[in-house]
């Protein structure tokens, strides 16, 4: 007899809150499905845990429906910071996802993101990491004034 693995998992049952994040997500990433959103969700999460600190990284979850700042705060920070192009290298390899697929992926859930954090909270956020995430989160790559 051979029994279908799908039917043995339990649903997946989400808040509102973050159903609504997976929904922004989908509809911003055009996935077929819930369950792709969701999958991006968590690995960009989970790679934004491993790089922010701090009282970003607690603000940011304090914002983020609770299944969302889980995958977030679940996460041990990295010694070694990555910027914005080893980020999406790293979740790359992570995956097994190409560079782009995943590229787009991060910018998919950093939309999402924005929306539930808010645009000074973003700021903030970029102001801690390395250089390259800020065309992640969907905005201009600023350079320091020059001294």
């Amino acid at each position: 007899m051979i029994s279908d693995v799908r039917a043995t998992q339990a649903p997946r049952f989400y808040g509102t809150a973050y159903e609504q994040m997976l929904e922004k997500v989908r509809y911003e990433g055009a996935y077929p499905t819930r369950e792709r959103a969701d999958e991006a969700v968590r690995l960009v999460l989970a790679g934004l845990g491993r790089q922010l600190t701090g009282d970003e990284r607690v603000d940011l979850a304090a914002c983020l429906p609770v299944e969302a700042a889980r995958v977030l705060t679940t996460q041990v920070p990295d010694t070694r910071p990555l910027t914005g192009w080893a980020f999406i290298k790293d979740l790359a390899t992570r995956s097994g996802a190409s560079l782009a697929t995943t590229r787009w992926d991060a910018g998919s859930v950093f939309a999402a993101v924005t929306a539930h954090a808010g645009s000074g909270l973003i700021t903030r956020i970029l102001h801690q990491l390395p250089t390259g995430y800020a065309l992640l989160f969907g905005r201009a790559e600023l350079a320091p004034a020059a001294a």
